[in-house]
């Protein structure tokens, strides 16, 4: 194995290593140094010779002694290095250039200065970064007193390559694999020929040929031709990485066909080894060899297979050191700090190197202890700029050296701001130790405390910090030195901060290494490893001692060295870069947004790697009370509980809900809390994560963790609060939060705004200022339009603070966010841009649209708010900190006032902004501003349109609601903001006429070509009673026929004589009733779908919805209290109660309460009673067979039974009852007239008692009758009307008023004789009506006088039976005397009709009625003065309401409608239900009709069918022509109107007196012209719009118009042609996939079901698609747009000074974009095909994997799906395979038709969870950016013994995979307890199977879309 591993050298380097492992061991170490010298190394300066070997080299004096190498050349020299410069000499002695080829690191650069040292050269050092551009290599101008010159001593490269070849110099170019392509080949010519054409018209020659010319020529003629002599001794040295292996650009073939090449590989191990030993006198021989092994393991071939990084073999030199110092730190912990391989490699990676690790035993972390904690720091007394530090390290105290600042050091642990915690203070402890040796990176997530740990550790050394931020586009001047123009116009370079921070000694803190791009940052590798710089003005920075050795070896002065811009890095200067942590596994390419993996090899050499881990929970916490002392500790305790928890799992949407939550926003929270304790944390979380806007899967996610962790959200008191904001006495207050009024400057900059004060607002605002209060920056997110900057300006403007604002776009860079160049006089000047100026004047800076702008700009804000500091362009510096600006010039000191409101959209589609959010917010404070809720939408848009109907508000409140939801879900794209509402509402405002329904127009034109947008928009807006393409015309109200006249028929006497038989007195005895229970029942809620009725037409039906309930249930009674409707079923039995305008229906099932009803042989039948104050919301039910009574509380689901009698105990049904199909002997009754005043009435029918049930005491009266009952009417509270069963004789029951103590509990019973008008009195009456309905209040007295046609008051009842229409009974029941019988009658008895078996409802009516029906459903409407019943369609006189020709329509039933006002009587058509009960018998005794039908608390009344479709009907004429007016003014009328244009102007003739004009006998029209009467527009006739005519006349010209419609309608032919074209392509396509069109009708079933969210897959799709094609800034054009950063290279006269956008090429060397990789595991087992028909599933699943096919149509380069199907036969069905998706509708119709069979015929069983298993693992194989497995089931899990923790475990099981489950609703709650096992966001459960598609869809939107 050692021999493939060390493969750098020969068979004799293994044979010594071997020796060494035998003999190091007997020998030790000094044993081991002896050395073989085959070459020898003389260095002879005397004589002036070099020899290396046999091959020697004569010495010249340099002309520039200073541009020589010093100090690289060490004592002794390994062979290895000896052999490469002999090399290189022979090369030299040719003439040859060559090129350094090898492994990252400064050897190669170290062995070339190595090389000039030896040879006393001078160099010309070029670093080539990917900025080097063309300009760069060519000569650069400056400007010298006005006027641009080509100067020879600036230009980087080309400058130095021509001062190189004139003065003979050798060029060192480093990092060619960074240069861009074709950048390089300028150099070609001067590499081969040594010749070059300058632009300064300049051209170099090579040393012969000028030589030769010379010979014949002077050395003036040669100068005037411009011939520039290239020295004979101009070499050049370049140096750069192997391309295949490491990232760049590969050589240019002409380029490296110019070059000598040398692998410069790693010293060999015995070289290394005797270096490290002499470096580590104290560590143990044995210890070093381990470490380098594993150093040459890492870097061999084997390991850059398995995709491990190269070792950083440099830098055991500095680990070493460390080491050295502290012979008992752990190998291990020291290897994490080179190679820190758990930050950049996978899972596969880290156990490979634990592997090798565990080999040369260095896996010893646990062993050794890491270093407690710093002890002490002290300045070092003999040594200037060096601090002593004492750590302590396994109870040794250890004392070492370290650079430090020029600031007095301070002691650890001493500073207010920052909180030690044990892991920190080791951290910093570690650090310490790698300070020794080299520069640091500190590598943690966002907002974990890099920053306030690094400056932390620069105040203990006593440092100054030079932050710099890092960003995306930043360039390699940027780092080291920009132009500027001196005030008389010249150019020149301001260094950098990171230049002057290593001249003075500052501790530099690059913030973001992970963000700059790689190429940029090599430029600096040369200054982390031999401290050394050279800038692009010449100026060249070198090492502190070997600027000593200079100044020595020539006697310079530092004034000297100066002069020739040379200048020493001081001595403590150290780097500490800051970085996140590299994403394992990404691309190293930056396009990726979800980070990249910046960690490359080449990074690797330059610093010692630091983690920051995240805080333990009891440092947090410890954290948190040392920060905020006042927070409540409970919240905080639950706080970290749920960021641990989330930090914890592997799942990547809990992490990046983590991420949010990072150290920085917990201490946010936690000063929140502190001042505000009674706030919920679960809101602080919720801001902090913008829940609000995050993707449905992780919002899920989200809540289930706050759920686990016990966090609540306390419902807001909004409501009840009080929200206005008041300014009183200079203190403003909103809510309850004050703040003071701030007396600005500059009132001019106040923002003044039209603003409506809102609840919703004014929470968003009193949220706001706590943390406006509390000094953070705001942040606020959300939709477009609501309201967002609204709420800024009024927020700013309640403060009286001044702002300045700044709109950020695509185009905004770092410098135009800071300053604005312009050029005036040739001399640049800076503008401030208002961020400076919001800085300087402690203004308030808002900045909108912060989203637009590239994330890469924006993080320039982060220094600004972080530390308050901030570099701008023009070289000044923002600082916070007054103490640091003092006797400083170009500073500007933040004002203590200054603030940043930042406003951005929320992430995501279809905003596609960048992720400011995602990027930096954990530097704001967030706050999600929504859309206000209803109520408070409602508040504003009234003041907004104060003259708009409330009723159109309402509308549009819930239909925008509705849409906004939508937007939610992902159906539409689009969210429609409370902008559009208002604009609506501004328009309805000013035009008051113009239709609701034309006004929205002006928002729904932007989607009325997309078809599907456009559907989904008309259904939502017609729900809500938007009448959008409605005609005023189409109002479809029934026809009305004329009632007959009304007669007097009778009397009605009641009989109160002293006659004993007539009058009865009836005992009555009372007692308590037994209650049992309660029992709870869940109540469960259901979204009701209301839709409004009168969208596209006007008719009598307001609104319908649909009861969620099964076919074969079957609904028994309805009835209303107020606006609450209740529904009772009957198989099984449930209630269902639900508001008129609510969207919940409530539904509690009671089967557990009755017996089941079995095979429907007991058919149990309930009615219900709803109860009154202070009982609302309770109901009685009451079963009529088996007379159970119970009382029910909708709100908490408690079920009580009411036992009435005592004697009831004994089962009265017992089993033999219900068995028997005989029919029940009459049933038992409930009367509720009363029962809002708490009390009902039972009784039996043919019974003889009465029961009254007071349901607030908890009594029973009990009422004996001397007669047997039929039915009884409650006709007043204490007179009740019973009917005696044989006969249908009449009785008055009357509670005595006046009861005496002694005959107390007797109610009088007196008959009631009925005569008809003729025989008088007394006389029998030939008919007897038998009332179905008798109202127990009256008809108003207008209402009785207008039915009656004559006035009259009187106590009165209304009547119906079978016979009349109506009845009116004048007088009862309070009147003693006859009273008078009124009737409407009908032509015909309803009950001789006979229930005709030929109506077409009757198609699933089995056999003839048995018995009467149970229901009348006739009832009466007394404000009104209607009686309104429902009538099967037999009953109805079809023929008077349907014209000849037409056929009537399908019904359920007619609502008569009988107007005793109008005296009309109407028909309405009651659609009939999509459904009916397969039990038709039962339904048959229910109702005769297929309705039930109940009044309205609100006028109108209900039906419901018995499908359980519920409909309101509008019966009542007034109110019926006021709706239809408000309709009318929804649609508006201008439609119909023709439109003149009118323009006024005088005409200058002057009115004379007005005249009638001649009347022309042709009466022709007449326009204009002044003489003719009866024209159009004259002028002083009469006629119509003249202009001074007496008056109008119009003589009668028919204006002809076409109506509105006709001009609209396309001709017939037209729209057929445009038909027959389309359904010729239709059957061409068909034809061309052999598709028969019955297939194609099947497939378009599954394809229309899903086409929306098809549509909508595909927009997000295309969107992403151009996003992420979305062109890029190319810099250094030659034309274009002028780019800022180049002005001053305008002025000097550049060419490449523009920018332009463009296609950006990938960079070099970044792996390719690969495709996501999606499986659909589709469940086709035999229970899909089983419950299909319950539920659909398989259907639904087959719509599903028919949408997936649909949607990734023709993206097959971004997604490869493949579909697999699972069911008892196995877990692997192929259905669709990657590399064969189906092309067109004929092989997804077969895929569609492989599932159905399949499921037809498999074997039953289950294998979900090996179907997971075995997917998952398939696709972690395959190589995509991201892998997907979706899930569908309908798994009983439970049925099949499999666990669901055991399901979550495979669905997690790998986290490169993101699986999902879809679970089809099984049976009760089972799939909500899986759901609760299941990770959050990774499981659904589809209840209704209509939702799989949609399920689908949201886990695509959410996860495969947000990081396409």
């Amino acid at each position: 194995m050692y021999s493939q591993i060390l493969c750098s050298g020969s068979a004799a380097v293994v044979a010594s290593r071997r020796m060494r492992n035998i003999l190091g061991a007997v020998l030790g170490r000094d044993g081991w140094m002896w050395r073989t010298h085959e070459v020898k190394l003389i260095n002879t300066s005397s004589g002036g010779t070099v020899k290396i070997g046999e091959i020697s080299y004569k010495l010249k004096t340099p002309r520039n002694p200073e541009l020589v190498p010093v100090k690289y050349i060490s004592d002794s020299l390994p062979q290895t290095v000896a052999q490469h410069l002999r090399w290189m000499m022979q090369k030299d002695l040719l003439g040859q250039d060559v090129f350094l080829i090898g492994p990252p690191g400064p050897f190669r650069r170290s062995l070339a200065m190595q090389y000039l040292e030896l040879t006393k050269r001078e160099v010309e050092y070029v670093a080539l970064s990917r900025d080097t551009t063309e300009t760069d290599l060519k000569q650069r101008r400056e400007i010298r007193s006005g006027t641009a010159f080509y100067i020879d001593q600036v230009n980087p490269l080309f400058i130095c390559a021509v001062r190189a070849a004139t003065q003979g110099r050798v060029l060192v170019l480093e990092g060619l694999e960074k240069a861009e392509r074709n950048v390089l080949p300028v150099l070609n010519n001067l590499l081969e020929n040594r010749e070059m054409q300058l632009e300064d018209g300049r051209f170099l020659m090579s040393a012969e040929r000028y030589d030769k010319l010379l010979q014949e020529h002077t050395k003036e003629e040669l100068d005037t031709w411009k011939i520039v002599r290239v020295s004979e001794d101009f070499r050049v040295i370049a140096l750069g990485l192997p391309v295949p292996k490491y990232k760049g650009n590969p050589l240019d073939p002409p380029l490296r066909s110019r070059f000598q090449a040398r692998d410069i590989y790693y010293l060999p191990f015995k070289d290394q080894l005797e270096m490290l030993y002499t470096a580590g006198p104290n560590i143990a021989a044995e210890r070093v060899s381990q470490l380098l092994s594993l150093a040459t393991t890492l870097c061999s071939q084997e390991s850059s297979n398995l995709g491990l990084p190269d070792f950083p073999v440099d830098n055991l030199l500095p680990a070493l050191h460390v080491l050295n110092a502290f012979p008992m730190l752990s190998s291990q912990q020291l290897l994490q700090r080179l190679y820190p391989y758990s930050s950049i490699l996978g899972k596969e990676g880290r156990s490979a190197v634990e592997g090798v690790l565990s080999r040369f035993e260095l896996l010893d972390g646990h062993r050794q202890p890491a270093p407690g904690a710093i002890l002490t720091v002290s300045r070092t007394e003999d040594l200037e700029g060096h601090a002593d530090v004492t750590l302590r390290v396994a109870d040794k105290d250890i004392t070492f050296q370290v650079p430090a600042g020029a600031k007095e050091l301070r002691l650890p642990n001493s500073s207010p701001t920052f909180i030690s915690t044990p892991s920190h203070s080791q951290l910093m402890a570690e650090m310490m130790q790698s300070h020794m040796a080299k520069d640091i990176c500190l590598i943690g997530t966002k907002g974990c405390g890099k920053s306030v740990i690094a400056r932390e550790f620069a105040e203990i050394l006593g440092y100054s910090i030079e932050p710099v931020m890092l960003y995306q586009d930043m360039t390699a001047r940027d780092l080291l030195q920009q132009r500027y123009t001196l005030p008389n116009g010249d150019t020149a370079w301001r260094p950098s901060p990171l230049v002057t921070a290593a001249i003075e000694g500052k501790l530099l803190i690059l913030d973001g290494i992970h963000r700059v791009n790689l190429g940029t940052l090599a430029v600096l590798s040369r200054l982390l490893h031999d401290r050394e710089l050279d800038l692009y003005d010449g100026t060249r920075l070198l090492r502190w001692d070997r600027y000593q050795t200079l100044k020595d070896q020539l006697q310079f002065s530092d004034q000297q060295l100066q002069e020739r811009s040379i200048h020493s890095i001081h001595p403590s200067f150290r780097v500490l870069a800051l970085a996140e942590p590299p994403v394992v596994g990404a691309s190293a390419s930056s396009s990726s947004n979800r980070g990249q993996q910046w960690l490359s090899p080449e990074l690797l050499t330059m610093f010692l790697y630091h983690t920051v881990t995240p805080l333990a929970k009891a440092e947090e916490m410890g954290l948190i009370q040392g920060l905020t002392p006042n927070v409540p500790m409970e919240a905080a305790e639950h706080l970290l509980h749920l960021t641990h928890s989330l930090r914890k799992t592997n799942d990547p949407t809990a992490q990046s809900l983590a991420s949010s939550l990072s150290t920085r926003q917990l201490l946010r929270i936690c000063r929140r809390l502190s001042q505000y304790p009674e706030e919920s944390i679960a809101r602080a979380v919720n801001k902090a994560c913008l829940s609000r806007f995050l993707p449905s899967l992780a919002r899920a996610s989200l809540e289930k963790s706050l759920d686990n962790c016990s966090i609540q959200d306390t419902p807001d008191h909004a409501d009840t609060r009080d929200f206005s904001c008041k300014i009183k006495e200079g203190v403003l207050t909103i809510g309850n939060v004050s703040a003071p009024v701030y007396n600005p400057n500059e009132k001019i900059k106040v923002p003044d705004v039209l603003f409506y004060d809102n609840p919703q607002h004014m929470m968003v605002m009193e949220d706001m200022l706590k943390d406006f209060l509390l000094g953070e920056h705001l942040l606020l997110v959300g939709n477009q339009g609501v309201g967002k900057n609204k709420i800024v300006d009024r927020f700013l403007h309640l403060l009286n603070r001044p702002r300045e604002y700044l709109q950020l776009h695509r185009d905004t860079t770092v410098q135009t966010l800071t300053l604005q160049p312009s050029v005036q006089n040739g001399v640049i000047m800076y503008e401030d841009s208002p961020l400076v100026k919001a800085v300087k004047l402690g203004h308030i800076l808002v900045i909108d649209e912060a989203d637009k702008a590239p994330t890469n700009v924006t993080c320039i804000l982060k220094t600004l708010v972080e530390s308050g500091e901030m570099i701008l362009a023009d070289g000044r510096r923002i600082i916070s900190d007054l103490r640091e600006a003092e006797g400083k010039s170009n500073t500007i000191v933040m004002h203590p006032d200054f603030r940043m409101l930042v406003l951005a959209n929320r992430p995501g589609f279809p905003f596609l902004g960048n992720d400011f959010f995602g990027a930096l917010g954990d530097i704001f404070s967030c706050h999600a501003v929504d859309n206000p809720k209803p109520q408070a939408e409602l508040a504003m848009l009234k003041q907004y349109g104060p003259d708009v109907p409330e009723a159109t508000l309402q509308k549009l409140v819930a239909a925008f609601g509705e849409l906004r939801s939508m937007a939610d879900q992902g159906t539409i794209t689009y969210p429609y903001s409370t902008r559009e509402v208002v604009n609506i509402v501004k328009h309805l405002q000013k035009f008051p006429d113009e239709g609701l329904a034309n006004v929205v127009r002006n928002v729904f034109d932007f989607d009325s070509y997309n078809k599907d947008v456009r559907e989904v928009l008309i259904e939502a807006l017609h729900k809500y009673g938007i009448p959008i393409g409605a005609k005023p015309s189409s109002v479809q109200l029934a026809k009305e026929l004329p009632l007959p006249e009304v007669k007097m028929t009778g009397y009605w006497t009641i009989n109160q004589g002293g006659n004993a038989r007539r009058k009865l007195l009836c005992p009555t005895e009372t007692h308590p009733i037994d209650i049992k229970g309660p029992v709870f029942l869940r109540v469960q809620g259901h979204p009701c779908n209301r839709q409004e009725s009168r969208a596209l037409s006007f008719s009598e039906e307001k609104a319908h919805w649909q009861i969620p309930m099964s076919e074969v249930n079957i609904i028994c009674d309805v009835t209303t209290k107020d606006d609450v409707l209740y529904v009772a079923t009957c198989n099984p039995v449930s209630l269902y109660s639900m508001k008129e305008h609510g969207d919940k229906i409530h539904c509690m099932e009671l089967y557990d309460v009755f017996p089941r009803t079995i095979s429907g042989v007991w058919q149990p039948f309930v009615t219900i009673a709803p109860l009154g104050s202070p009982l609302d919301g309770q109901v009685v039910l009451h079963e009529e067979q088996s007379n159970t009574v119970l009382h029910l509380d909708m709100i908490t689901g408690a079920v009580r039974r009411l036992m009435l009698s005592p004697d009831s105990e004994q089962p009265s049904t017992s089993a033999s009852n219900w068995w028997s199909s005989k029919e029940q002997q009459g049933g038992h009754k409930m009367c509720q007239d009363f029962a809002h005043k708490n009390w009902l009435l039972f009784y039996k029918e043919n019974g003889n008692q009465l029961d009254v049930l007071d349901v607030l005491e908890g009594r029973v009266h009990s009422i004996s009758l001397p007669i047997n009952l039929k039915s009884v009417f409650l006709v007043a509270k204490d007179r009740w009307l019973l009917l005696e069963s044989n006969s249908n004789k009449k009785f008055l029951l009357t509670k005595p008023m006046h009861m005496a103590a002694e005959d107390s509990g007797v109610c009088q019973l007196h008959s009631i004789s009925e005569d008809s008008v003729s025989s008088g009195h007394g006389a029998s009456s030939a008919e007897v009506s038998v009332p179905q309905m008798l109202s127990c209040e009256q008809l108003p007295n207008e209402n009785l006088s207008a039915a009656l046609n004559q006035k009259i008051v009187s106590p009165n009842r209304i009547l119906a039976d079978a016979a009349s229409f109506a009845r009116v009974v004048v007088g009862f029941p309070d009147l003693v005397s006859p009273n008078e019988v009124y009737s409407f009658k009908r032509p015909v008895d309803l009950s001789e009709m006979k229930t005709g078996e030929k109506g077409s409802h009757m198609f699933l009516r089995g056999g003839l009625r048995s018995s009467p029906a149970k229901r009348d459903n006739c009832v009466s409407l007394l404000s009104a003065n209607q009686v309104v019943r429902a009538l099967p369609p037999n009953k109805v006189p079809l023929k008077k309401v349907y014209p000849k020709d037409v056929t009537p329509p399908m019904t359920a039933a007619y609502l008569e409608v009988t107007d005793l006002n109008s005296k009309k009587v109407k028909y309405i058509p009651v659609p009939r239900s999509m459904s009916v009960s397969p039990y038709t018998s039962w339904l048959s005794k229910i109702s005769e009709s297929d309705v039930l039908m109940t009044p309205l608390g609100t006028g109108g009344v209900v039906t419901v069918d018995m499908g359980g479709y519920v409909r309101l009907w509008e019966t009542g004429l007034d109110t019926l022509q006021r709706s239809l007016m408000e309709w009318r003014n929804m649609i508006g009328t201008e439609d119909s109107r023709p439109i003149q244009i009118t323009v006024q102007k005088d005409s200058g003739q002057d009115v004379t007196a007005p005249k009638h004009g001649k009347i022309d006998p042709n009466n022709a029209p007449h326009v204009g012209g002044n003489q003719w009467a009866g024209g159009t527009g004259g002028r002083d006739t009469a006629g119509l719009g003249g202009k001074g005519g007496p008056y109008r006349l119009d003589a009668g010209h028919k204006v002809y118009q076409v109506s509105q419609a006709e001009k609209d309608a396309v001709p017939e032919e037209v729209r057929r042609a445009a038909r027959e074209m389309g359904e010729k392509a239709f059957k061409e396509r068909l034809k061309e996939i052999d598709m028969s069109e019955y297939d194609a009708a099947t497939y378009e079933r599954f394809s229309n079901a899903v086409r929306r969210q098809v549509q909508s897959l595909r927009i997000i799709l295309d969107t992403l698609q151009a996003k992420g094609k979305e062109r890029q800034w190319l810099k250094n054009q030659a034309l274009g747009e002028l780019d800022d950063a180049k002005i001053i290279d305008g002025l000097t006269g550049e060419k490449a000074i523009y920018k332009r956008r463009g296609e950006l090429d990938p960079e070099l060397g970044s792996p390719q974009q690969k495709p996501k990789r999606l499986r659909v595991l589709a469940d086709v087992s035999g229970s899909m095909y089983r419950f299909n028909g319950v539920d659909g599933r398989l259907e639904r699943s087959m719509e599903a994997v028919c949408m997936v096919m649909e949607a990734l149509e023709s993206y097959e380069h971004k997604f490869k799906y493949d579909i697999v199907g699972h069911s008892g036969d196995g877990y692997d069905i192929e259905l669709v395979r990657a590399d064969k998706v189906p092309k067109n509708n004929k092989q997804r119709l077969k895929v569609l038709k492989t599932m159905h069979a399949h499921s037809q015929f498999c074997m039953s069983g289950d294998y979900t969870l090996e179907g997971t298993d075995a997917s998952i693992k398939e696709l972690t194989r395959e190589e995509a950016d991201e892998h997907f497995v979706v899930v569908l089931s309908d798994a009983n899990l439970e049925r099949y013994g499999i666990r669901p923790e055991r399901f979550a475990q495979v669905l997690t099981s790998d986290p490169q995979v993101n699986a999902f489950a879809v679970f089809i609703g099984s049976l009760g709650d089972q799939a909500e307890r899986l759901q609760k096992t299941l990770p959050a966001g990774r499981s659904f459960v589809a209840m209704d199977t209509k939702q799989i598609p949609q399920i689908l869809q949201q886990i695509f939107t959410s996860t495969m879309l947000s990081n396409a």
